[in-house]
């Protein structure tokens, strides 16, 4: 029997109706987005695994086979190069790929939506069309049988295979030590490989500096994505870089650019076997695609580096030993800051009075920076065998770039005369702040500013036009006195570089000794704005060289330190019970409506408890319920002010007709609608969904939704 072209299509379509299985995605797939509502992903250039006969000289070629640990899962991404060696055109919709394990499992498959309309291969030429699959955790590459077949109805099945290929044991997606990889950025080739990799470490984590090289082989401008940077160890853990220079990237034909990555890993991770792993986040897809794999080359050694050497110098008071603890390169607003941390230390035998220091900082040995001194700790002398912590701070442009900075260290001998005391030397991809992972916490260890600090969890709260996104920030006082919280500086960082200021909620109260306070970060973003791979970065806030007050505005910051965040969840709860609305935990049972011609009536039981050694700032908090019937007929929400949770009401002495929510526990609270016209629709009121919001500034979270029958009591 023959078909045309038309009757195939319409039979493939019919088919697809018929089976559910994996069809060609140019047929109606909802899981495929449109293309433009999707930036162009990349793909790599792994090896290509073998070629499959299609008709005549034609053929399908497999390459770019890579695969991605996700948690649960793996993401598999491959390619199809279709060589039309004829001389009519070859649809490819009259073909697919199966993947499948040697198991025998069957994996679906789906095209990548920048791919989904290429389907005619004109006479005499090549077409890569890329896809994706998810396979579970235990899976890996040698595992997998890719099979190719073409749509055929006189087959049981409709389908006739034309060829396999299986991926061998010996194959490998790393791209091998000093060798480079090609990387497709919108139909661009940029070639990439590994310059180098410094190392720098503390009692806590090593600080890698991976260089990467990106050198445009096209012959048009190649926009860099979003990428995230990743390093893997040899026992498969991830840890996420933070890059420089990333944003707005557009290299030129013929252009190299290089891109400096940083992160922290624990020291007790080996340092052996480490790869770099470049992934693009796939927004619509909710998925992390795989680019390419580096095995890094061997560290290279750092010149003119002092940070941890000590030094001495000696003044008509006595000999001093300082030492560069750090020196870092920081954003803020328009500006960078540079920012020194040094030691003094006394070794001698004598008590020792602080010196009048001053410095400034020296850019390729040429261009002088203005520091100004920041005295962290809170002594007023050296003892014996004691130590105190300086920071130099300096500001410059953002744009500006240089590669070897020194801090002078000076002392002021008079009221203009100063005296070279030191020189520290330092490179400026070694310029990184720490970071500190997932769970991580971060301990400052000043004197008389001892404190911890930990993020507990990240929150979208979604507006009309824009987002207002939070960082929940834990802070534990270690001093052994009650203290003030220290007045922060944070900025939200995003994978491509992009800074935006966040506010920091202010804490009012002193800490006791152990006692923790929960900060709220926020900042308005874009709507919708992807905030995966972020990283927020915090420090202690300066004003006129000294640490600044609740009362004033900071014009620097130091002691800086950078978290990932944990990924958000927009799980929401399908019932009422233990919602997180931290340090408050709400429960709801026993929900229950009353209509008559004049109001709709709620009422249920609820628990609200606290954590009560956690000191927080509720302003512009709101606990939101909001009643939404299925069929339309109504919703209203109601909101309830944080500040009023721990407020005892002593206006009435009878609670049921309180109508605030309080700490504690409250049978039958109400809430009242007024609707004279709901009765009337009495017959189409079926079920409707009790929401629970946690609303930030006016913009709100769907924390928990419970659907309930109207008029029944819930358990």
């Amino acid at each position: 029997m023959k078909f045309n072209h038309k009757t195939t299509h319409i039979l493939l379509l019919s088919a697809a109706l018929t089976w559910g299985t994996a069809v060609p995605a140019f047929a109606a797939d909802s899981s495929t987005p449109p293309a433009n509502s999707i930036n162009t992903l990349s793909t790599g250039s792994a090896p290509a695994l073998g070629q499959v006969k299609v008709t005549g000289d034609s053929y399908f070629e497999l390459k770019n086979v890579t695969i991605l640990p996700e948690k649960g899962s793996k993401t598999v991404t491959f390619t199809v190069s279709v060589h039309n060696e004829g001389s009519n055109d070859l649809l490819f919709i009259d073909y697919w790929p199966h993947l499948k394990t040697k198991s025998g499992n069957q994996i679906s498959v789906r095209i990548l939506p920048q791919d989904k309309d290429k389907n005619r291969i004109t006479p005499k030429s090549v077409q890569d069309i890329s896809f994706y699959a998810s396979v579970n955790e235990t899976t890996e590459l040698t595992d997998l049988i890719f099979e190719f077949i073409k749509w055929d109805f006189s087959q049981p099945n409709f389908e006739r295979s034309i060829g396999e290929i299986a991926v061998p044991d010996t194959y490998s997606v790393v791209t091998p030590m000093n060798d480079s990889h090609i990387i497709n950025m919108a139909g661009t080739e940029v070639k990439t490989s590994i310059k180098k990799i410094f190392m720098t470490k503390n009692e806590k984590n090593v600080t890698p500096t991976v260089v990467l090289n990106m050198e445009n082989v096209g012959n048009r401008s190649a926009a860099v994505p979003t990428y995230q940077f990743l390093i893997r160890t040899k026992e498969g853990y991830m840890y996420p870089l933070d890059a420089k220079n990333l944003k707005d990237l557009v290299i030129n034909p013929q252009v190299n650019k290089e891109v400096e990555l940083t992160g922290s890993i624990p020291v007790a991770v080996s340092t052996e076997g480490w790869q770099l792993v470049i992934i693009q986040n796939a927004a619509d897809l909710k998925l992390n695609l795989p680019i390419a794999y580096y095995e890094l080359p061997q560290v290279s050694e750092p010149d003119s580096v002092d940070t941890g050497i000590e030094y001495k110098f000696t003044n008509k008071e006595g000999t001093y030993t300082t030492k560069l603890n750090s020196l870092q390169r920081l954003p803020l607003e328009d500006q960078d800051i540079l920012s020194a941390n040094l030691t003094l230390l006394n070794k001698g035998e004598n008590s020792l009075p602080l010196p009048d220091l001053t410095g400034h900082f020296l850019l390729d040995d040429k261009v002088k920076v203005e520091a100004k001194l920041v005295q962290t700790d809170k002594v007023i002398g050296l003892p014996v065998g004691g130590s105190s912590t300086f920071q130099f701070v300096g500001k410059m442009p953002y744009t500006y770039q240089f590669s070897t900075v020194k801090l002078v260290l000076q002392e002021k001998t008079g009221e203009k005369e100063t005296e070279d005391l030191l020189e520290f030397a330092h490179r400026s991809e070694l310029m990184n702040m720490q970071y500190l992972n997932v769970g991580e916490t971060y301990k400052n260890a000043n004197i008389g500013r001892n404190a911890s600090y930990q993020v507990r969890n990240v929150k979208t709260y979604s507006g009309d036009t824009a987002d207002i996104f939070t960082v929940q920030l834990e802070t534990v006082n270690m001093e052994k006195r009650y203290s003030d919280i220290t007045k922060l500086v944070a900025q939200f960082k995003t994978a491509d570089g992009a800074i935006y200021p966040a506010a920091v909620s202010e804490i009012k109260n002193k800490i006791t000794p152990g006692g923790k306070a929960l900060l709220i970060l926020s900042s308005t973003l874009p709507k919708g704005f992807p905030t995966s791979n972020m990283n927020v970065m915090i420090g202690e806030a300066v004003t006129d060289n000294k640490f600044s007050t609740s009362k004033d505005t900071p014009d620097s910051y130091v002691n800086a330190v950078g978290f990932w965040l944990p990924l958000e969840n927009f799980e929401v709860k399908n019932d009422l019970m233990n919602i997180d609305l931290l340090p408050y935990t709400l429960s709801i049972n026993k929900i229950n409506t009353w209509l008559d011609r004049e109001k709709l009536k709620i009422t249920f039981n609820y628990e609200l408890t606290k954590n009560l050694l956690m000191e927080t700032n509720t302003e512009g908090r709101k606990l939101v319920i909001g009643l939404e019937d299925e069929n339309g007929n109504k919703s209203f929400t109601r909101e309830f002010d944080f500040k009023d949770f721990d407020v005892v009401d002593s206006s009435s002495t009878e609670t049921n007709k309180d109508t605030k929510i309080r700490l504690g526990k409250r049978d039958k609270f109400v809430i009242e609608e007024q609707d004279q016209d709901l009765i009337f629709h009495l017959e189409t009121l079926k079920t409707y969904k009790l929401n629970v919001y946690d609303s930030y500034q006016g913009q709100k979270k769907l924390l928990a939704s419970q659907k309930i029958d109207w008029f029944s009591t819930t358990d």
